[in-house]
């Protein structure tokens, strides 16, 4: 049996969350150690516009499914803002206050 060809049905560029032309040649290196909110908010723009499925992004960047979805929540939430290290937890706790409100 033949394997579908993935490449043929993937989206080939997006735009990135400031604005450019994202495609896989453009995405951060897999090697990326510093991760700066604009590579984070790319990675996950990437997921979300088809350019990689989330299984792809995890093992490209050698990423667990827990941070890279606490990525997408923080975008979410707070926007790229949400994504620096000094305000995540700043974030997470007045979202938590927010939801014992309810």
């Amino acid at each position: 049996m033949l394997e579908p060809d993935l490449d043929r049905n993937r989206t080939a560029a997006i735009i990135g969350p400031r604005g450019n032309e994202l495609s896989r040649d453009t995405l951060p290196p897999p090697n990326t150690s510093r991760w700066v909110v604009r590579r984070k908010a790319e990675v996950v723009a990437a997921v979300d516009g088809g350019l990689l499925t989330i299984a792809e992004a995890c093992d490209r960047y050698g990423l667990t499914l827990e941070e890279f979805a606490s990525w997408q929540r923080a975008i979410e939430r707070e926007g790229m803002a949400g994504l620096r290290a000094t305000r995540v937890q700043y974030y997470r706790n007045a979202h938590e206050r927010q939801m014992r409100r309810y």
